[in-house]
């Protein structure tokens, strides 16, 4: 995109001169807090060497371009959705001998809460899917479904750590960052991570799962605001600014940093530094993107019918209607990975489901069906779908039986639970894995979190196991410390 040309002499003043000026008191609160604790950008920490670009490369050629993590944010339950567990039915009430472990702890044995919602069979691979998504049951030939899921932990927080960032405990780079690090970015105007939140809230651990860990922070993800008529990104866009003074801003910083990597006049030069070159970067972003991300939000350019394929026209579907719409903008306009979460805060907010099992989901599956099916279907039709992976699900799946002597709430399950895959090269119409007749734990091909983040990362040209950022001593994967094979049914 085009930018104003800053003049060579501000007001009779160099840049340098400009700059020492204006201190930290100049009016844009995007950049101030880029500034705040810098001394003007100027890092004595002595971090390691690091080339400008970060794209590590491919290797080999990739099936998809960009992700679309739809984040179900408190646990479905599998058995109520997409995995048909026909041995429940006429069994409610029933106390079986069952080993769980959720919320409330460990247990032997609980009171059988038969799914609430019928299953049929829909598309040409006849997939039983559940009355909560018959949007979603019109795509099944284009969905891999994998019922096998296993993850570490069955704690919300270190369980939403692990699916995206491969860690229970934070300070590791989430799923996005490791991709933009892999692949760099295709919109300098941009971010290559963007995260949209539930206007309830965001999700417990909040930032941590969005976060670039050890990575430089120009890889973390940036969430994005969508509701008609906000600035996406807070702060973004100064008021007090004119776009000619903040190119002006801009490039008397940038100038100043390019002098302490190079050390041409100014003592303490210090050479190639990590944290320098990314800031020099996030700098010329951020002024690019007060145009950019308006525009990529604007929802004014789409059609009627578009909007009415995504339910913005609904009450009940307009918020995660909107941010799925944005999201296939973004990915248009080149962004590799967004994430949207559907539920935050706390309780029925999200898919928690330890109350009332159909209130629950009934409103959550009520306010993503239609938006989620949406997005499928405009991906294909615009010959998008082959190069974007759309995942599904959230941190774990929930229990057959009661957590409580009364009531239909479901505790969480790590033991066993479904995601879904969809575009980017993943074979559509096919289920892969088992849990048991009740949906208690995984019992064919079990597959730890860390195979979906195998399969993501081929998908994209990128071997999991090759994939590595140095720190602390370490070559570090996003998979973890072993060999991590893609789930060669669907790819």
């Amino acid at each position: 995109m085009s930018r104003p040309v800053a003049p060579a002499n501000y007001c009779g003043r160099t840049r340098r001169e400009f700059l020492h000026q204006l201190g930290g008191g100049f009016g844009s609160v995007a950049l101030t807090s880029m500034l705040s604790g810098d001394g003007f950008a100027f890092d004595d920490r002595g971090n390691a060497e690091a080339p400008q670009s970060l794209a590590a490369g491919l290797h080999h050629q990739p099936k998809a371009k960009n992700v679309i993590f739809l984040f179900m944010y408190g646990g479905p339950s599998h058995m109520d959705t997409f995995d048909y567990k026909p041995e429940m039915e006429g069994r409610d009430g029933q106390t079986v001998e069952v080993k769980t472990f959720g919320r409330g702890g460990k247990k032997n044995e609980g009171r059988i809460v038969e799914p609430r919602w019928k299953f049929k069979p829909y598309g040409e691979c006849g997939k039983m899917v559940s009355d909560l998504f018959p949007h979603v049951g019109e795509c099944v030939d284009d969905i891999a479904f994998l019922h096998s899921m296993t993850a570490e932990s069955p704690i919300h927080g270190s369980a939403m750590l692990m699916m995206n960032s491969g860690q229970l405990l934070s300070g590791a780079p989430a799923m996005g960052s490791w991709v933009n690090y892999g692949l760099g970015t295709e919109n300098e105007n941009l971010p290559g991570y963007v995260v949209m939140l539930d206007p309830s809230g965001g999700p417990i651990s909040g930032a941590k799962n969005w976060s670039s860990g050890y990575m430089p922070s120009k890889l973390q993800g940036t969430t994005f605001r969508t509701a008609a008529g906000s600035q996406p990104i807070y702060n973004l866009k100064s008021d007090r600014l004119t776009p000619e003074v903040q190119r002006a801003v801009i490039d008397a910083i940038n100038d100043r940093n390019r002098d302490h990597l190079g050390g041409e006049g100014l003592p303490g030069g210090r050479g190639p530094n990590s944290d320098l070159n990314a800031r020099i970067a996030s700098y010329e972003l951020a002024y690019n993107m007060q145009t950019a991300a308006p525009e990529a939000v604007d929802l004014s350019q789409e059609t009627a019918e578009t909007h009415k394929l995504y339910g913005t026209d609904d009450a009940k579907t307009e918020d995660f209607g909107r941010r799925c719409l944005v999201a296939r903008r973004l990915v248009e306009r080149g962004v590799r990975f967004v994430q949207l979460y559907a539920g935050g805060h706390h309780n029925d907010n999200n898919w928690d489901a330890h109350g009332d099992l159909e209130v629950n989901h009934n409103l959550h599956a009520g306010r993503t069906d239609k938006p989620v099916a949406a997005l499928l279907k405009d991906l294909k039709r615009r010959g998008m779908l082959d190069e974007t992976l759309v995942i599904w699900g959230g941190e774990f799946g929930r229990q057959p039986t009661a957590e409580y002597a009364k009531g239909s709430g479901r505790d969480h399950n790590s033991y066993g639970f479904t995601m879904w895959m969809a575009g980017g090269g993943i074979k559509g119409g096919v289920s892969v894995g088992s849990t048991d007749e009740l949906g208690a734990r995984a019992v064919d091909q079990p597959m730890h979190v860390r195979r979906l983040h195998a399969t993501v990362l081929h998908q994209l040209g990128l071997d999991p196991n090759r994939l590595t950022y140095f720190h602390a001593g370490l070559d570090r994967k996003l998979t973890g410390v072993g060999e991590t094979e893609p789930i060669a049914e669907i790819v």
